[in-house]
């Protein structure tokens, strides 16, 4: 049977500075695969279904699959667990989808929740203005990387990348073309300016990716909330919303969450749950999509504070990613646009098959939505302080993460083609979803050598009825070993089970690594405490923190 070696794995190292990482489940003969193979595979793998795929599908709305559910739900746990159960000061809620209008008015969604859209008169396609600036200074970027391994590839290990980006004369140009555009950027984001979008825009010569065409509209605001009926009442008075984001079910629940906790600040409060947003512009599989899952925490803490729990927090998210991807794959990207609530705001960046895109955001949101929920309901939304004897609206630093988007990170870093060591062959490859064990589907996978044998089969799913309470497993007889464990390598599955011939004369098993591909015997009654604490969360939870 097949095997593998994989390279050593350490526990992460973070620096002051942001991302310091040694990769884990990395393997030299491995590759990444591209786009449309991801896309592939997660459908024909039970992860990813297009949506009402047999009425040809509904644009930016997706189904999890069999695998992908479990695989989804994993990655919440191990949010959940880490955020909530392993801090002693964040208790989490869930909160309604619907809530009342006035919600969305104070948190200024009705009328500041706005993409800015231009349409191509040629090929009929609207576009995000700012996104399609940002896609130009991402290209100026590449050009900036491009020439550093240039200098990489001339001068070999006497490499000094800094000062090479400090006096290389193509990189200071185009680092200096990158900032002046990206101050252009944000002071029209943070005025409101659609003109000078558009002037940005034709200033640079972009053309509609798909086509080329630079015939553009003016550029236009487009509010993203969906809205609904209350029951049978029309108008105005009956409008409800479906949340765009869930973290004013959070902030409307702060003092009652906090009188019925005893929480003292700071304290945070957690939820996972469901947002919408009519995305005109969705696209890039489930990275953006009009209904999507965040998590979302929002801690709470004294005024004059939040530089410092700011960069706590930024730190810790770092960490915490870290122990699911490699450093090469994250990096920091402070916002150069500000949003109304914020005095401080940070993206935590994944490297995507379509470049570097926001993961997670760290915002420091000041008192303004809990000051602005008082103001417009009348209620209190203050905290009495014991220790300087005070009332005062707790200021607020935010951390919030898309599931699905770290859902399709996970997708991008595990999945892989690889050469199988030991073969002189270089087309004798394998897909492997080299998956941490704790969030893996399926944990471990029991299949008898051959199926009609009544001996093995039963005593199969012996071993699978028994491992099932433990934790998730899968009985499969359907095909030959060798395709079997090619099955599994395909979905993430850590460990397969093989019952053999000699299964019935000794009580052993053959227990196969998926990533190393060794094959040990134990038997049947140490299986559960052999497997058990490798596909366990806590290890996994040890290493975030």
């Amino acid at each position: 049977m097949d095997d593998i070696q994989v390279a050593g794995q350490r526990q992460p190292k973070v620096a002051n500075h942001g991302y310091l990482r040694t990769p884990k489940f990395i393997d030299r003969m491995a590759t990444e695969i591209d786009f449309k193979t991801l896309t592939a595979h997660a459908k024909e793998n039970g992860f990813i279904y297009q949506s009402s795929e047999i009425y040809d599908g509904l644009a930016a709305a997706y189904d999890y699959g069999p695998n992908g559910v479990l695989l989804k739900n994993n990655l919440k746990e191990y949010w959940w667990r880490s955020m909530v159960q392993l801090h002693d000061n964040i208790v989490g809620i869930d909160a309604s989808i619907f809530m009342h209008p006035k919600t969305w008015k104070a948190s200024g969604h009705v009328d500041a929740f706005n993409d800015p859209l231009i349409d191509n008169k040629d090929s009929k396609k609207r576009f995000r203005a700012d996104v399609l600036i940002e896609d130009h200074m991402d290209k100026i970027e590449g050009k900036i990387n491009k020439e550093v391994a240039k200098g990489l590839k001339r001068f070999g290990d006497d490499f000094d990348e800094a000062e090479f980006r400090a006096t290389n004369p193509n990189v200071q140009r185009y680092v200096q073309q990158y900032d002046e555009i990206a101050k252009r950027l944000a002071t029209a984001m943070t005025d409101g300016n659609m003109a000078e979008l558009k002037q940005i825009i034709e200033d640079l010569g972009i053309a509609d990716p798909d086509t080329g065409s630079k015939n553009w509209t003016d550029v236009r605001q487009f509010n993203l909330m969906f809205s609904t009926q209350l029951g049978n009442i029309a108008g105005e008075e009956g409008k409800l919303y479906l949340r765009p984001e869930t973290a004013q079910g959070i902030f409307v629940n702060f003092t009652n969450v906090q009188k019925t906790t005893r929480q003292k600040l700071p304290f945070g409060i957690a939820q996972i749950g469901k947002a919408f947003r009519n995305e005109i512009v969705a696209r890039q599989f489930i990275f953006r999509m009009r209904e999507f899952e965040q998590m979302e925490m929002q801690f709470f803490i004294q005024p004059g504070t939040q530089q410092e729990w700011y960069e706590q927090w930024k730190e810790a998210r770092m960490k915490w990613h870290l122990a699911l991807h490699p450093q090469s794959k994250l990096r920091f990207h402070d916002h150069d646009n500000l949003a109304h609530y914020a005095d401080a705001a940070v993206d935590i960046q994944f490297e995507f098959p379509f470049g570097f895109k926001e993961l997670e955001g760290i915002h420091s949101r000041t008192d303004f939505d809990l000051g602005a929920h008082q103001e417009l309901s009348g209620k209190k939304m203050q905290y009495f302080d014991p220790e300087t004897k005070e009332s005062y609206v707790p200021y607020v630093v935010e951390t919030s993460i898309g599931a699905d988007r770290l859902f399709l990170a996970t997708l991008t870093h595990a999945l892989m083609d690889e050469q199988v060591p030991g073969q002189d062959d270089p087309n004798n490859t394998r897909t492997v979803l080299k998956l941490h064990p704790a969030i893996a589907p399926v944990k471990a996978a029991i299949m008898p050598l051959k199926r009609n044998d009544d001996r093995l089969v039963n005593m199969a799913k012996d071993i699978f009825n028994d491992l099932r309470f433990r934790f998730e497993v899968q009985y499969d007889d359907t095909g030959s070993i060798g395709k079997l464990y090619r099955r599994q390598d395909a979905v993430g599955t850590p460990f397969c089970i093989t019952v053999d011939f000699d299964s019935i004369e000794d009580g052993t098993v053959t227990v196969r690594d998926r990533d190393t591909l060794e094959q040990v015997r134990v038997k049947k009654e140490e299986l559960a405490g052999m497997i058990g604490p490798r596909v366990g969360m806590g290890t996994l939870l040890r290493s975030a923190q």
